[in-house]
């Protein structure tokens, strides 16, 4: 499914529902919120070793907690009129002008310590 497939299916899904009314973009922000604190949850109190060796048990946990994030940003993005392919484009452009290869790679520094 292309991008905005995804949107129209979860457009459909919300609208189906009558749940576009509990879905002002303040709310979708929290939901967003909290579906992402749902992706750290999986990883709480783990090491690093425990999530490498786990990882192939949580795939399907996280593959869910990941879609809930995506399925709040496409809503957001839609009712809010953002087309995310090119938000992203934009984004990727302006972050490879902040962390140009020549001066970041294989360092983790943000772009005003580099």
């Amino acid at each position: 499914m292309e991008l905005q497939e995804l949107t129209d299916s979860i457009t459909r899904f919300r609208d189906e529902r009558d749940w576009r009314q509990y879905h002002h973009p303040k709310d979708l922000a929290m939901a967003l919120s909290i579906e992402a604190a749902e992706v750290l949850e999986i990883f709480r109190f783990k090491s690093v070793a425990q999530i490498d060796a786990e990882m192939p048990a949580l795939k399907t946990a996280l593959g869910h907690e990941l879609a809930d994030c995506l399925y709040f940003i496409l809503l957001m993005a839609s009712d809010c009129g953002i087309d995310m392919k090119q938000a992203l484009e934009q984004k990727m452009a302006e972050n490879a002008k902040k962390y140009p290869v020549e001066r970041c790679r294989g360092k983790n520094l943000k772009y005003t310590e580099l």
